[in-house]
């Protein structure tokens, strides 16, 4: 019995082994980590340089939140681009923590992935403070290659331009931004559909008036060191989606114009990190929320709003029939 088993399990092996190196290569870029690809090489000399053509490098630190930065990781790093084949990439992805001393380092991997003509690119980077954030350079910000990007932890030089004429989709996360820089990013993004801010800080005034901007998604906000705004408006006209959701230290939202919107879902918290946020505060700015929205299509209430939704309707608060709430109860 145990003989037919390792027999059908060498079968296999052959099978797999037996299929193009093109084939292969999409397989060993689906796994988790380019490092466990890397690891494939040992099987035999067919498998050796067989993950050197894969079309996605993915590179996670195994501490990425670590407050010391290992040498060894970026080197690693190092060694596998000088390794790899410079093909066509459609993913790169960076997740690490981040010391200034590395940033020339982490230019020349992203400048890599540019070369190869990268699609989605996603950058993580931990910064051991708010100051000491990586800046990304004018060749990066000139890429007209991407088309998906996830950016965490990286700084916008306000000197620099913005041109990424081929970008749909954009996620920023946890870095300051004021309205110039947004306005800059928004200018230099002319096919962009989906814009997500997560937990970012500063800006005041969301001013989105390009036409092909169609998804907006606000994911929380970092109350800033100082400079707090209590108050965000937004005025976007074209957009059809509206997402609202995480944690917001701010007295509330003004929804200016949003009068495409054919679906809003509503699912934030406001946490009192400045500014004592009492009841009727929240009740306020979640009823503004529905009465603005009373007209969109398709209206969603998350769980983090039910506090809230229930004190209304205990003061006879009548909802508009376009409310959906959200039940996520098993």
């Amino acid at each position: 019995m145990h003989a037919n088993v390792k027999m059908v399990k060498d079968d296999d092996k052959d099978r797999i082994s037996k299929l193009p190196d093109c084939l292969l290569s999409q397989i060993l870029g689906r796994l988790p980590n380019t490092r466990y690809a890397i690891r494939t090489g040992t099987l035999s000399k067919r498998w050796k340089h067989i993950w050197t053509s894969v079309p996605n490098l993915v590179f996670i630190h195994p501490h990425p939140i670590s407050l010391k930065v290992n040498p060894s990781f970026f080197s690693s790093v190092d060694k596998t681009l000088t390794q790899r084949q410079q093909l066509r990439l459609k993913k790169f992805k960076l997740h690490s923590n981040y010391s200034p001393r590395f940033e020339s380092q982490v230019n020349s991997w992203l400048h890599y992935a540019i070369h190869c003509n990268v699609e989605d690119l996603f950058l993580k980077l931990y910064g051991l403070d708010r100051i000491n954030k990586f800046s990304l350079d004018q060749v990066f910000l000139s890429s007209s290659c991407f088309t998906d990007l996830s950016l965490a932890g990286c700084m916008f030089d306000p000197t620099r331009a913005v041109s990424w004429q081929n970008l749909t989709s954009l996620c920023i996360s946890y870095v300051s931004l004021d309205e110039d820089l947004i306005e800059n990013i928004l200018a230099g993004s002319p096919a962009l559909e989906t814009l997500e801010m997560k937990n970012c800080y500063c800006y005041r005034y969301l001013n989105i008036t390009s036409k092909s901007v169609r998804n907006l998604v606000l994911s929380g906000q970092i109350p800033p060191l100082q400079n707090c705004s209590e108050i965000i408006e937004i005025n976007a006209p074209n957009i059809l989606s509206l997402t609202i959701k995480g944690r917001y230290a701010l007295w509330k939202f003004v929804l200016l114009n949003v009068s495409s919107l054919v679906e809003a879902d509503l699912d934030y918290v406001k946490c009192p990190c400045f500014r004592n946020t009492d009841k009727e505060d929240e009740e306020e700015m979640l009823k503004g929320f529905i009465l603005k929205l009373r007209n969109v299509k398709d209206l969603k209430v998350g769980t983090s709003c039910f506090e809230v939704l229930a004190r209304l309707e205990a003061k006879g608060f009548v909802f508009p029939s376009n409310l959906k709430v959200l039940d996520f109860t098993p």
